[in-house]
């Protein structure tokens, strides 16, 4: 936990979100102080090493040897990254993204429950069976730094540690979510993203509005009216998989409307529909698009101008079936097919990540995690997809078809990864540490 306070200090924002990353040295801060608590753990034959590929982000891999006789040739490969998602306005009153605080038994600060927590509870995982004498398979880690930017770096590091992550047996990610706090959630899908920029123009120059109303088209308008073309298209849905949908109506039974009050609503407004199965395939299954930023002026200074130009970030997410290339190639044909009013459309997308369904899950983990949810917790462990994106999965999936995958994490309702107030609730991340020893202590066959 001490460390985990220092890491929520350090900005290590994404690339993305940085461009400046390299001269700027956060990412760099959050990687050594990882490394160096790392070298202070107690386990036998620990080796560290910080990867760099050329000018990439870098990453941290850890190599814990074998421990018991029965320990097969399979490794399990332990996946966490260690940038963040940027500052976001709104934090309360003595919080804030680089200013760690604990209350309540929850620890609030940018990145504790995204990402930066995984290094330190996989290595305590490993450190605990290892105290306790419990075999455990070869433990390798992958810690990248631009997972938030789409994990664009990654592929060219999983190639070049290809020959030393041997054949997994199991891989564990812990970057998911939880439905709630009571019970270990294992996550069975994640959906795909693309990210880009939409932009209309129609104006070389603003001119007086009350001279061109009525005439020159509204550039916002016409970006209006593309988005709607996305709203009504079907080009980005697929088969929602009976399994998945039995899934999220076990799901729907134990969270009940705790499915949308999690989120912070205004007074008077309601979720998009009333059934609780739909908003968990809406999230889980089901294509979304979000204008997450744009190039309008702010209120006090909009003057009376026809603006030349619309700018609108578009955050569109895919059902984890839809490839996400052939995709963004799709919203980029859509939105700039016959523009409205001759305008000057473009589309350019900045990231395109697929999105990853577990593959059928192996008596032992099914096993193991059912288990340890009854140990930690007295309740049954839970299966449902979640809306974000891990690229890795889908990476690691298409690596390594044979593994066997866990996606968990720790954040659970009003978390609010990405947000302001993020936090991670420790007593929950405890257990779901001592349910990733228990996966590990289980994937050694009897």
């Amino acid at each position: 936990m001490p460390e985990l306070v220092r890491y929520i200090r350090v900005p290590a924002k994404s690339p993305h979100f940085d461009p400046e990353w390299r001269a700027h040295g956060h990412i760099d801060a959050a990687v050594d102080q990882a490394r160096a608590w790392a070298s202070k753990q107690p386990i036998d034959g620990l080796e560290l090493e910080v990867v760099r590929l050329g000018d990439r982000t870098p990453l941290l891999f850890f190599d814990a040897p074998a421990k018991g006789a029965r320990a097969s040739g399979k490794t399990a490969v332990l996946y966490g990254h260690l940038d963040k998602q940027p500052e976001m306005t709104g934090w309360r009153e003595g919080y804030g993204p680089w200013t760690p605080v604990i209350d309540r038994g929850r620890l609030y600060g940018r990145g504790g429950a995204d990402d930066g927590y995984a290094i330190f509870a996989a290595l305590a995982a490993i450190a605990a069976l290892d105290a306790e004498g419990v075999a455990r398979p070869r433990c390798l880690g992958l810690i990248e730094t631009c997972e938030e930017s789409g994990s664009y770096d990654l592929p060219a590091y999983l190639e070049a540690l290809s020959p030393r992550l041997g054949e997994p047996g199991v891989v564990i990610a812990l970057d998911s979510g939880a439905g709630n706090y009571e019970q270990l959630w294992a996550t069975t899908s994640l959906r795909g993203l693309v990210n880009g920029t939409l932009a209309v123009d129609v104006l070389t120059e603003g001119v007086h509005s009350g001279d061109a109303g009525g005439v020159v088209p509204s550039s916002f308008r016409i970006a209006r009216t593309l988005l709607d073309r996305l709203d009504a298209s079907r080009d980005f849905e697929c088969a929602i998989p009976r399994e998945r949908a039995d899934q999220a109506n076990q799901a729907a039974e134990i969270l009940g409307d705790t499915v949308w009050k999690r989120f912070p609503f205004v007074d008077g407004a309601n979720p998009i529909s009333t059934s609780r199965v739909d908003l968990i395939l809406n999230r889980t299954w089901r294509a979304a698009v979000e204008v997450t930023g744009g190039n309008l002026p702010p209120i006090a200074s909009a003057g009376n101008v026809h603006r030349p130009r619309t700018a609108l970030k578009v955050s569109l997410r895919l059902p984890p079936l839809v490839d996400a290339e052939q995709a963004a190639r799709k919203l980029k044909a859509l939105f700039e097919k016959d523009p409205p009013h001759g305008a000057r459309v473009g589309f350019e997308w900045d990231s395109a990540g697929t999105g990853w369904n577990a593959p059928a899950l192996a008596p032992w983990l099914g096993a193991a995690l059912e288990q340890a949810s009854r140990a930690l917790f007295a309740k049954p462990a839970v299966f449902m997809g979640e809306g974000g994106t891990i690229p890795f999965m889908s990476m690691l999936g298409r690596q390594f078809p044979a593994a066997q995958i866990l996606v968990t994490g720790v954040l659970g309702p009003n978390s609010n990864a990405h947000g302001p107030n993020e936090f991670i609730d420790i007593g929950y991340a405890k257990k779901v540490t001592a349910a990733t020893a228990a996966v590990l202590a289980a994937a050694i066959p009897a």
